[in-house]
């Protein structure tokens, strides 16, 4: 369950898995970056496009600043950790 009631409307059964995906252990690395942006957008974050293929999201008042992948899509294992770290910081469970 999450933990942001006033979030849980905004987030689908997708998001769901998304995020149970974020908090597995073992981290995944098979996570689509764009399904980890979509759950952030979901929960209330901003992203911000900046030069190149850098992204800044903002999420209650919390930042994470990263790169979208290409020519992959999948998330590297250290993106999947900070994006649990971010969520922990802002008191999103699964």
């Amino acid at each position: 369950m999450l933990a942001l009631f006033d979030s849980i409307v905004r987030v689908n059964t997708k998001h769901r898995k998304t995020l149970r995906a974020v908090f597995a252990k073992p981290t995944s690395v098979s996570l689509v970056f764009a399904d980890i942006e979509s759950l952030l957008v979901a929960l209330g974050g901003e992203v911000h496009e900046r030069e190149c293929s850098r992204v800044k999201i903002i999420i209650k008042g919390k930042q994470w600043r990263c790169h979208r992948l290409h020519p992959g899509k999948e998330a590297k294992r250290y993106q999947v950790e900070e994006v649990r770290e971010l969520l922990e910081r802002i008191g999103v469970k699964p």
